[in-house]
């Protein structure tokens, strides 16, 4: 359990920041632009809670993935494999699993699509829309991440790509199971289109 009696340590004053585990980096550091933009997409989410409270099946999928947030947080804080003799927090293939599972069941019942979606419709789904890009942000910086230190857990940039999918899934949810989508129509403004 982790215990926070002191918000302010001054540690991070010389511009770096201590991992999990191993040296301390500077706050300019890929890992750490990593699970901060994580920490980004999971205040986006709290956002998002704020406005699903009248859902409790939805919020409670969304509180999960939220706590699972902070595992993944966590397990790009730890730079290194999983040993057997470690204890570190690490995104699992089940975490990645649930969120399929809940793509799938969600898709269910949306109206097909004949076209790509833009950002919009009702305010929920504009939320979801935001929280997508943040995860897609996310996902972008983690597949760097992996590429550098390939020691990263891939499993983390999984986990971001379905949730971002998830987040898609849910803006069409919000937006009467995608009857309010607004979609995108190629070229409609081209200059030789006068409408």
């Amino acid at each position: 359990m982790v215990k926070l009696n002191k918000i302010y340590t001054k540690t991070g004053d010389d511009g770096t920041t201590g991992l999990v585990s191993g040296p301390r980096r500077k706050k300019f550091d890929l890992r750490i632009n990593a699970y901060g933009s994580v920490d980004e997409a999971n205040s986006q989410l709290g956002k998002i809670r704020v406005l699903t409270n009248h859902s409790p099946k939805i919020d409670n999928r969304l509180a999960r993935i939220q706590n699972d947030l902070f595992d993944l947080g966590s397990d790009l804080a730890t730079p290194g494999k999983k040993t057997s003799t470690t204890q570190d927090l690490r995104i699992s293939k089940d975490q990645v699993i649930w969120l399929e599972t809940q793509i799938d069941y969600y898709n269910e019942n949306l109206l097909p699509l004949n076209s790509f979606v833009l950002p919009g419709g009702t305010p929920l789904a504009a939320e979801f829309h935001i929280g997508r890009t943040m995860v897609r942000k996310s996902e972008r910086i983690v597949a760097e991440l992996i590429d550098v230190e390939p020691y990263t857990n891939p499993l983390t940039m999984q986990y971001l790509n379905r949730l971002s999918d998830l987040f898609f899934v849910l803006a069409r949810v919000a937006n009467d199971e995608g009857r309010k989508d607004v979609l995108w129509q190629p070229g409609k403004f081209h200059k030789t289109n006068k409408n």
